[in-house]
């Protein structure tokens, strides 16, 4: 692929998951105020965030099998229309029913994250596939930042529900990618050749579990369990900030803002240097470290400034950890089965994001404010312990070629 076309790929992909971004972190913040307003409870908003996780873990592998036979494309379309259905039903909910059935069909929606993945894969050389996925990433940082901000002032003005706001972004998103996102390469491949037998995602998952210390099991494990401590932390973020600093739906935003700008340099600015650097190895295990240190330093914030101070490390570490492992699961896989194997990770990604909630939640309502963030600081260290036994996959760096040169500047995911 030559690169100007890569960068033009690149760029529609990575407006594509910025504006949908955009539109899920417009109604994320609001999600425990809506729900405590129809008489939730902690416990019930871990169950809330759960459940996207549990819609995700089961539409994941079924996402991916379905890109790798009819194209990367159409499943990402798809995933948009899911979008906006779901953000309509958020913002019309008038019982707790109402928002569960609305967070579960947003979780379908949100198992289109590994075909993005896969997306990435077909279009992007090994060597180079982190500072894609930090590309894309970096549009999802973006979206991440500005999106909590635009659904406080929504909730604060009543201009137009959030959630409408959030369905009518999905819909123009889908417009656009209809019109300027083109089908990947080996996705048309993909289309003509893969037929994967029956039981081939079954088959897939226990393979990590059958193996969880092996090339692919060991980077799908490190990945669920650093996305299960930080979905534990994001259950109860909002209802830790309530309790301590009196936060409301009106001006939560405004933190995911200061979060999101965070990853967003880190991503932009920071990831690809790095991995350049010190390979993606070293990478995903620094991540994890700062992570366990900003989890266990939150709950001893007393003021706005020391938790600003103490919850950077956790932007910093995912940053690091996140798109490093991925990349790492992309190249280890057979490439005719990329897209089922990150639909895989995402499977296990939704499991951890299903569980860390839930005993985030009942933490939270039964041992105190400070409890998750600790427990989720252990699991993040045992993470950390884990990485240093894993062998280093990182090819070694090619000669330069033509597409270098576009994958150079910032953007990293």
């Amino acid at each position: 692929m030559e690169a100007r076309d890569f960068v033009r790929r690149m760029w529609v992909l990575m407006w594509t998951v910025f504006v949908d971004m955009l539109g899920f972190l417009i109604v994320l913040p609001l999600l425990p105020f809506y729900a405590e307003r129809l008489g939730g409870t902690p416990l019930m908003v871990g169950a809330l965030v759960s459940t996207f996780a549990l819609a995700q873990l089961i539409s994941a592998p079924l996402w991916g099998r379905l890109s790798d036979r009819y194209g990367r494309r159409p499943m990402i379309l798809a995933g948009l229309l899911f979008s906006a259905a779901s953000y309509v039903l958020f913002e019309s909910a008038s019982t707790i029913g109402l928002l569960f059935m609305s967070r579960f069909v947003q979780g379908a929606a949100g198992g289109t994250v590994g075909v993005v993945q896969a997306y990435v894969s077909d279009s992007v050389p090994s060597v180079d596939r982190a500072k894609a996925l930090g590309w894309l990433t970096a549009a999802t940082s973006a979206g991440v930042m500005m999106g909590p901000a635009i659904g406080s002032l929504a909730a604060s003005y009543d201009f137009i529900g959030p959630g409408y706001l959030a369905a009518s972004l999905c819909v123009l998103n889908f417009l656009f990618g209809l019109w300027w996102l083109p089908e990947s390469d080996r996705g048309k491949e993909a289309r003509q050749q893969a037929s994967k037998p029956k039981g081939a995602t079954r088959e897939a998952m226990l393979e990590v579990l059958r193996h969880p210390r092996g090339s692919v099991g060991s980077m799908v494990w490190i990945y669920a369990l650093g996305m299960m401590a930080f979905m534990a932390m994001n259950g109860v973020l909002a209802l830790f900030l309530e309790r301590r600093f009196g936060i409301t739906e009106e001006t939560i935003g405004w933190f995911f803002v200061y979060v999101g700008a965070a990853s967003l340099v880190m991503r932009s600015l920071v990831l690809g240097p790095a991995v350049r650097r010190f390979g993606e190895i070293r990478i995903l295990r620094a991540g994890s470290l700062f992570m366990a240190v900003g989890l266990a330093t939150v709950p001893f914030a007393r003021n706005i400034l020391e938790f600003s101070l103490a919850v950077i490390c956790i932007p910093v570490g995912t940053a690091l950890l996140f798109p490093a492992t991925t990349s790492q699961v992309s190249m280890r896989a057979d490439p005719s089965q990329t897209g089922l194997i990150l639909g895989v990770q995402q499977s296990y990604g939704g499991i951890a994001r299903m569980v860390g909630p839930l005993w985030a939640g009942a933490l939270f309502q039964h041992l105190g404010v400070a409890s998750p963030f600790w427990v989720a600081a252990g699991l993040m260290v045992f993470v950390h312990g884990f990485s240093a036994t894993v062998s280093d996959e990182d090819p070694a760096p090619p000669p330069a070629r033509e597409v270098d040169s576009a994958v150079l500047p910032t953007k990293e995911s």
